[in-house]
């Protein structure tokens, strides 16, 4: 998924860096509310993991690579604020110490796999939660619904950019197709994965999901009113 030197034009670039500027900006100010002592370790965790995962990439065509984009994964752990400054910092440190993707793309991949990829995950993961029972299985499951859709949601605006301003010699639909397809087998992964790290989060520790707070809020009330009950019911 990451965007090459060159792959739009200048207009293009130039718009996407100053969407991401201000998406980082939104993002900064967004964190303030989801920063504690328990979300600022799992942020770290969160950016070293997706950092680890994208290194894994499969070529796509068109001069593009797709892989994990753990957009998903890093909303539901540490807030969809958090997890968008955790794939800014991924990203530039990709492309300043590993060429991953183009320095003048740089706005383009963070608009892409910080911005799109992370909220149209978090916001799918939000929808099918609150339609799913409350548990901690609605959670990993929301989330598994969540990566997947996000990352052809992320090919889909990919799409969108290089049609606006692509400089290849690509048909638009080659370009489509290709991406649409491998980004689906792609997001089938990425749901897998998202599911069974969230899973094994929420099994053990629940309090650091920030995507769980909502349930365990639920559970706490529903167990304290149980407890009344039954007290009520002994005297």
């Amino acid at each position: 998924m990451h965007v090459p030197d060159g792959f739009l034009d200048v207009p293009t670039s130039v718009a996407t860096a100053v969407a991401a500027a201000a998406g980082v900006a939104a993002a900064l100010r967004g964190a303030r509310r989801e920063l504690d002592e328990r979300t600022t370790p799992i942020a770290g965790l969160v950016a070293v993991f997706v950092f680890a995962g994208q290194m894994i990439t499969f070529p796509v065509g068109a001069g593009t690579s797709g892989h994990l984009l753990g957009g998903t994964l890093a909303a539901v752990l540490a807030g969809p604020w958090l997890a968008t400054l955790a794939l800014a910092v991924v990203l530039v440190v990709q492309a300043f110490l590993f060429a991953d993707g183009g320095i003048t793309a740089l706005g383009t991949n963070v608009v892409l796999m910080g911005l799109v990829a992370v909220w149209a995950g978090w916001i799918t993961f939000r929808a099918a939660r609150s339609i799913l029972r409350r548990s901690s299985r609605a959670v990993t499951v929301a989330a598994a619904v969540g990566a997947f859709v996000s990352v052809p949601a992320t090919a889909a605006a990919f799409v969108a950019l290089f049609a606006v301003g692509g400089q290849a010699q690509i048909p638009i639909g080659t370009v489509l197709t290709a991406m649409l397809s491998w980004h689906a087998v792609i997001g089938v992964g990425e749901a897998l994965i998202t599911a069974l790290v969230v899973g094994s989060v929420v099994a053990v520790r629940p309090d650091l999901v920030a995507g769980a707070r909502g349930v365990l809020a639920g559970r706490t009330l529903e167990l304290r009113e149980g407890v009344s009950a039954g007290e009520g019911a002994t005297t």
